[in-house]
This record gives structure tokens, sequence and C-alpha cells, in this order.
């Protein structure tokens, strides 16, 4: 009976290890799922524009944001998503390169853009309004590729999404 019981601890044990990896496994599926990449397009005076973005979805995210990245490749970006309209203030500490920060409505109207903001500023950078999302972008790309306020923005996360 002792070699008996000695097993039953150890079967346990190894269910309940298998268990937790398991579920580590689901975890990490579904923190890469809330991180991936996304598509978004914005109307622009010579054509759409489409850019690979990042949403930043939990407060964590967006608290994070682009801190500490070196680079932002070009038509690539972050689509930091707030739910509801609100006011929203940004900085930029410990971020590295100098970012466009595109203000968008609820109904993926440009409201406002903050051009080349200066990296590692601990200004705020505030949407002047009530917006429902930020795009951020390499610096500079929003006058290059004549993107303005008022231009509409099409992702899933707009009322205006298509």
């Amino acid at each position: 009976m002792k070699a008996m019981a000695g097993h039953f601890p150890n079967r346990r044990a190894t269910l309940v290890a298998a268990s937790l990896l398991v579920l580590a496994a689901l975890m990490m599926f579904a923190a890469r799922v809330a991180h991936a990449d996304d598509t978004l397009t914005i109307d622009a005076p010579g054509g759409p524009v489409s850019f690979t973005v990042e949403l930043a979805l939990s407060a964590e995210d967006q608290a994070r944001g682009l801190m500490f990245r070196n680079t932002l490749a070009e038509r690539h970006g972050m689509l930091f998503d707030f739910g509801e309209e609100r006011e929203v203030s940004m900085w930029m500490k410990n971020t590295l390169i100098p970012l466009d920060m595109i203000f968008i409505r609820a109904d993926g109207t440009i409201h406002r853009i903050a051009e080349n903001t200066e990296p590692l500023s601990l200004d705020i950078i505030g949407s002047r309004g009530d917006v429902k999302a930020v795009l951020e972008i390499a610096g500079g790309s929003a006058k290059t590729l004549g993107i303005a306020p008022g231009a509409k923005v099409h992702h899933p996360i707009f009322n205006s999404a298509e």
C-alpha cells in the first residue's frame, strides 16, 4: 500500500504541473493575440495610407507605449484605444524617438496632430478636446504623407470602420 500511496501524490503533482503549463501557454497566446499587429488606413490627399499598428488596449500597454525603442519602422505605429471619448494627455517620458501623435475622435476623424514631439520630454501633450484614440507614428510622417486634421481614419475601433 505504501508504494501505491507514494504514486498518487506524484501523479497529482504531475497533473497540477501539466495544468499550470497549459494555463501558462494559454496566457502567453492570449498576450500575443492582444499585442498582435493590425492594419489602419488614413484617407490622405494622395490616396489611402496604411499603417501596421500595435494595439495599446490595457492601461499597462498605454503607460509603456513606445518607450525605450530606438526605431519605429516606416508606416508602423501604435494605436491607443481609450474606449469612450475623453480629454487625453500624453508625454514622451523614456521615449527615445520623435513621434507624431494623431488624436482621433470616435467617428474616425482626426481632431489634432502633435508633430515631431520631443524625445524624453516631460511636457504634457493634450488632445485639446475629446478623443477616443491616439495613433503614434514616426515624427514627421504626418506632414510627409499629407495627413491633416479632418482626415478619416479607418479601423474597427472607430464608428466609421468599413
